[in-house]
């Protein structure tokens, strides 16, 4: 008889859009059994699911609607089953977003993706904004009753790159918030088993990897099967 314990199995959607196997890499630290794939049956059969991204909206969608994979992500989103959504995949949760005209999203979250250009006005800063920003709690109550969060302070800088952000319809939905130049915007949500953040946590250092070890946690990997990322707590960079 075997004293292998089965790792939770994490499916990283492929839609062509990503670093996938950067996140592959940080799931698999944390002691999770991590696939990139584009099938429903790997999703529908996942203990969790990481929806990444980066590039542009239209055409994520497109893609995801020609995999069908529409339906197997709505349905995980309200299944229960844990997902964690990053920069673009964030994005897809929406209702829809404003690039390069209006176009429907996953419909997961209440509310629209705008252009971070427009809300900056006339204010001399590059879109996309890229690189180190601090991410603070949307609540009085902190970060503390976000498990995703876990071990993380106010004002920890996570690494982003965007060009565009969600607005939620519910301002309760909203963990963090980050303010680039003059403009707040919502950089971290939860909506049921839905963490969704606007930042990559896999490019983040040992805070981001922090956030793979709470899921890890939340799936049940034993804390000593977690990799360097339990150290994460004292090793985070705050703003």
């Amino acid at each position: 008889m075997s004293d292998v314990v089965a790792r939770p199995r994490v499916a990283i959607v492929d839609y062509g859009m990503g670093n996938l196997f950067s996140v592959k890499h940080a799931c698999e630290h944390v002691g999770l059994d991590a696939t990139i794939t584009e099938s429903r049956e790997a999703l529908r059969g996942a203990d969790a699911v990481v929806l990444p991204g980066i590039g542009a909206f239209p055409g994520a969608m497109e893609t995801l609607r020609r995999l069908d994979l529409v339906g197997p992500l709505q349905d995980a989103a309200v299944s229960g089953t844990p997902m964690l959504a990053v920069c673009l995949g964030m994005q897809l949760l929406m209702s829809g977003s404003h690039e390069f005209g209006w176009h429907a999203g996953l419909g997961v979250v209440p509310g629209e993706v705008r252009p971070l250009r427009q809300a900056l006005g006339d204010a001399p800063l590059k879109v996309p904004h890229i690189g180190w920003s601090a991410i603070h709690p949307a609540c009085a109550a902190g970060l503390t009753g976000e498990p995703m969060l876990k071990g993380l302070a106010d004002g920890t800088l996570m690494y982003f790159v965007h060009s565009f952000y969600v607005a939620p319809e519910r301002p309760d939905l909203v963990v963090t918030m980050t303010r680039y130049g003059a403009v707040d915007f919502c950089s971290s949500l939860r909506s049921g088993a839905v963490f969704a953040c606007q930042f990559h946590p896999e490019r983040s250092g040992p805070a981001g990897l922090g956030i793979y070890a709470n899921l890890a946690a939340a799936l049940g990997v034993p804390t000593q099967e977690r990799g360097d990322a339990r150290e994460a707590r004292s090793e985070v960079r705050t703003a």
